[in-house]
């Protein structure tokens, strides 16, 4: 039986327990690559991606027909509760490095389309992604780049070391270095 994700979705909130179980497995890498878009001082990437696997349950057991196809209404829950929880976390410490900073989603795309509403903050938030991305290009060197966009993609490390044609300890410290960097251009803009 070949059914869509709308229709599995469905079947799952009527007790098909291999449904939801199918489309949680699907939907795992792009929890991954969105939560890797984010940064959460004092946590790490896993936390997040659990608050994402969550977001992507509730789409599962949420999901209405007639709506937005199931992919981006699971897009969507899994970055409200990604978002939600970097909120969270930065209310209880009060630091400003604690908010979210979004960069890209699993599909490559800003999810300021997804999170922002109204057209005027759609452009403003493509263009401020634009403009932090063109930053982190000047700041970054070639490799530190591709491989922190890569791995923010949701790619596993050695999938970017073969993309890259590189070493897999090469990509892994040019992320760490490229997260550093990021961090401190952070702090700069913050002041």
């Amino acid at each position: 039986m070949n059914r869509t994700d709308e229709a599995r979705a469905l079947a799952a909130q009527r007790g098909e327990k291999a449904e939801a179980e199918y489309l949680l497995e699907k939907y795992k890498n792009a929890v991954r690559g969105i939560a890797r878009g984010y940064f959460l001082e004092g946590g790490d990437t896993e936390d997040l991606v659990q608050e994402g696997m969550i977001g992507l349950y509730a789409a599962v057991t949420d999901y209405r027909e007639g709506g937005m196809s199931f992919k981006n209404f699971a897009c969507l829950c899994i970055h409200r509760r990604i978002m939600s929880a970097v909120k969270n976390a930065s209310r209880k410490k009060h630091l400003a490095l604690n908010t979210y900073i979004p960069l890209a989603d699993a599909d490559g795309q800003g999810i300021e389309l997804i999170a922002r509403e109204d057209p005027e903050s759609v452009l403003i938030g493509g263009e401020e992604r634009g403009e932090f991305l063109e930053l982190l290009k000047q700041n970054l060197s070639q490799a530190e780049y591709a491989a922190l966009l890569s791995y923010m993609e949701g790619l596993r490390i050695g999938e970017i070391a073969q993309r890259e044609q590189t070493s897999e300890k090469s990509v892994e410290n040019a992320i760490q270095r490229a997260k550093k960097k990021v961090l401190k251009l952070l702090e700069k803009r913050e002041v």
